[in-house]
């Protein structure tokens, strides 16, 4: 009677470890899965700023394929209608930028859309300022996993900023 006892208490605590183990299981790949996802949305945005602050006044066609790459068509659309405003303060300014990545980290995950602020080191020249300066640029990139990692909108430096 006691051996019985103790086997099913056996049989019920080694029922209970298999079942948190396998919820603990589940929890480190939900975990894993979104770390992977979270770096790939800051590489993601990162390649893209890089993209978009690497400019060169003689290849502006280039530059706003680099604007559009990885967008939905309605983003693209507006770099469509916008480069040749652009290319009329661009050119004649022979502006010329490089970009190296600071840092990119997400800021908020909802539904499968990450917004991801990114930073990056700007080098430029320009008529203006031959000898070149640098900057830190920020921008704010949404993607949409549910859109294949589909960049749906792009900003600038006053939404990464905190609110007071």
């Amino acid at each position: 009677m006691v051996t019985g006892a103790v086997v099913a208490a056996l049989i019920t605590a080694l029922a209970v470890v298999g079942v948190l183990l396998i919820q603990a299981k589940g929890q480190v790949s939900e975990r894993d899965s979104a770390a992977a996802d979270n770096r790939h949305a800051e590489q993601a945005a990162t390649d893209y700023a890089i993209g978009a602050a690497t400019i060169n006044a003689t290849d502006l066609a280039g530059w706003v394929g680099k604007l559009k790459a990885g967008t939905t068509p309605q983003l693209a659309a507006k770099f469509d209608a916008t480069a040749p405003k652009l290319e009329q303060i661009l050119t004649p300014l022979k502006w010329m930028s490089t970009a190296t990545p600071i840092a990119a980290k997400v800021s908020t995950v909802e539904g499968g859309i990450y917004k991801v602020d990114v930073f990056v080191n700007v080098t430029s020249s320009s008529a203006q300022t031959p000898d070149g300066a640098q900057t830190t640029v920020t921008y704010n990139v949404t993607l949409d996993k549910n859109l294949d990692w589909k960049i749906t909108d792009v900003g600038g430096t006053a939404a990464a900023l905190p609110l007071k």
